[in-house]
């Protein structure tokens, strides 16, 4: 197990990464947040069929806790979610000295944020995250839900007191959402190290044969680029949204599929197809778009998702995006890999991108 920690102008906090790492929550109830009142759990309906008792068992004796599940995936994500979370909060007698653990993948992690940055108007939250995605949501305080016309458009940046990162959680997750969380891991490669991408493609041939060993150092190796991205800029006014590479046209294509139709992974990697072609294109990346597109199709990510949609409603989506900036819509390319950049677009190279899914990323 590693220990990493994450640092803000603010606060700093610990990321404990690898098998066992479970056994730190008893620790950080007798030291940093010894003052804890009471716990909340908020758990990811299907982990906590699968992992609740393991969690149960690594609570600490001396604190009452409470226990809520949420619907798996994007559709926790919701207002009725946020609300339910919240008035079940104020039944059970939370006060401003409870902690909320947020138990799960990415969404469970954003929606029990967003629930511990709304009561009382900020509570103590800890990030058990379950899965690969989860690496880098729950590294960074962005917390969020959905609206029907945006991903992650509601929401706060409040951080975790801890992220409590056990890798034997991972071992029970089907191939689709290992291949939708290493998208991530690919995305950390692309805004910030050509050397971590070259190995990426030359080790990872398949997600059936990945040890737990390398994955456990992918893992850490995106958690301490998001961490040093994260503590330059904490609220998204800068490179920050360097972290965002292939989320804008990916978020798009979710919210016009549906919130769970398609993981989220698979989404974004079809958007860093999309946003590498534009670097091509208008910043003169020199990148070969083909072997990497042919690398994503034998991991099995499916990168003609947006076969059946209309460009005008994608674009009107991707208007609406946070990074856009009155009606120009900035998106994340790259003029190297690892030299990432915030450009404008106009509506005829993000057709013309568009175009180019269709037509070369049909397969």
């Amino acid at each position: 197990m590693r220990e990493l920690l994450i640092e803000t102008p603010d606060q700093s906090y610990p990321v404990y990464v690898g098998e066992g790492a479970l056994g730190k929550l008893k620790e950080l109830f007798e030291g940093a947040l010894q003052t804890t009142t009471k716990l909340l759990v908020i758990a990811d309906e299907f982990v906590s069929s699968l992992h609740g008792e393991t969690l149960k068992q690594a609570l600490p004796d001396q604190l009452p806790f409470e226990w809520l599940t949420v619907p798996q995936g994007e559709s926790a994500k919701s207002f009725a979610s946020f609300e339910r979370c919240l008035t079940f909060a104020l039944e059970k007698g939370l006060d401003r000295k409870s902690c909320i653990l947020a138990f799960g993948g990415g969404a469970a992690g954003d929606l029990a944020g967003y629930v511990a940055a709304s009561y009382m108007r900020g509570i103590s939250f800890i990030q058990i995250p379950t899965t690969i995605l989860a690496h880098d949501s729950a590294v960074g305080g962005k917390t969020a839900i959905n609206h029907p016309l945006g991903k992650n458009m509601i929401g706060h940046f409040h951080q975790p007191r801890a992220v409590v990162y056990d890798t034997r959680f991972l071992r029970s997750l089907p191939e689709q959402e290992v291949r939708s969380g290493f998208a991530e891991v690919i995305k950390h490669s692309l805004i910030a190290d050509p050397a971590f991408l070259e190995e990426l493609m030359e080790k990872v041939a398949g997600f059936q044969d990945l040890s737990e060993e390398f994955l456990a150092y992918c893992l850490e190796k995106g958690i301490q680029i998001k961490g040093k991205i994260v503590k330059e800029d904490v609220k998204e006014q800068g490179i920050r949204a360097y972290l965002n590479f292939g989320h804008t046209y990916g978020h798009a294509i979710e919210a016009k599929l549906g919130y769970g139709n398609i993981t989220h992974g698979e989404a974004v990697a079809a958007g860093m197809v999309y946003a590498l072609y534009i670097s091509e294109q208008k910043e003169g990346l020199r990148f070969d778009l083909k072997r990497f597109m042919n690398w994503l199709l034998q991991l099995g990510y499916p990168l003609h998702l947006n076969q059946s949609l209309d460009f005008e409603e994608l674009y009107q989506l991707m208007a609406r995006d946070k990074k856009a900036v009155g009606e120009k819509i900035r998106f994340v390319l790259l003029k190297e890999v690892g030299r990432p950049v915030i450009v404008e677009t106009s509506r005829e190279e993000l057709q013309k991108a568009d175009q180019f899914m269709r037509e070369e990323a049909a397969v």
